[in-house]
């Protein structure tokens, strides 16, 4: 897939102080750019100029929806203009726009795959219950979809615009578990690409993901979907050769 194929969506809530930095870095590496408003107290595309404004598309909502429903809003104006990927990077600049090219050059423009960007935890400063919570969570979503994933929790993703067509009940922090479940469901491709991402001291760091909370939310995603794969696990299971 070339640069100019796919656009970069940032979706952002109340992230000031790294949004800019962000959209520059992006800009600089020869991407489009989308930023996704999600309702944050003050109106982030107030804080660039009229310069920078060209160069960059926004879109709002007046109201905190969550995460999801901001990549979703993002996927769908970008289908109407044409686009059949987006790449999510997260607002917080913790994902790197140098390693963009590392999730394009595996997707086909054709292709109708999610793409995860995985990356690397070895880092000192990365705190425990980080590591933990994706471990966590990334034993049910092998075990959901059917795929070795190693970064369930990355935000860093390549999404086909048919995301917006899935039949995803949540929209905050947990959309990004159900849609790896449900995108697997419709028989379609998960893959993974190892990335290199800046991971900021805790008194740097600006996120809204609660780590008991939204892992508990995200447990829940599968506890919903698990009645539904029962009887086709018994029936692999009985007729398997």
């Amino acid at each position: 897939m070339k640069q100019n194929e796919i656009i970069i969506i940032v979706p952002t809530y109340n992230n000031p102080n790294t949004i800019k930095e962000v959209a520059v870095d992006v800009l600089a590496h020869g991407y489009k750019v989308m930023i996704v408003d999600d309702g944050s107290d003050k109106v982030i595309e107030e804080l660039f100029t009229d310069q920078e404004k060209q160069k960059i598309l926004f879109v709002r909502h007046e109201s905190n929806q969550g995460k999801g429903a901001a990549i979703i809003s993002g996927a769908l104006r970008a289908k109407e203009l044409g686009y059949k990927h987006v790449l999510s990077i997260d607002g917080d600049g913790q994902h790197l726009a140098s390693q963009a090219y590392l999730l394009v050059d595996e997707c086909s423009i054709e292709s109708d795959e999610i793409i995860i960007g995985a990356r690397n935890f070895n880092l000192d400063n990365v705190p425990k219950p980080a590591k933990f919570g994706r471990w966590f969570s990334n034993l049910w979503a092998c075990w959901d979809t059917g795929y070795e994933i190693t970064d369930s929790l990355s935000g860093y993703r390549i999404y086909p615009v048919s995301i917006v067509d899935l039949p995803i009940k949540t929209q905050r922090f947990d959309w990004e578990m159900e849609v790896l479940v449900r995108h697997a469901d419709a028989g379609k491709k998960i893959k993974e690409v190892e990335i290199e991402c800046y991971y900021p001291l805790a008194e740097d760091r600006v996120s809204h993901f609660r780590n008991f909370e939204d892992t508990m939310t995200i447990v829940w995603v599968h506890l919903q979907i698990l009645p539904f794969k029962v009887p086709g696990m018994i029936r692999n299971a009985l007729f398997k050769k």
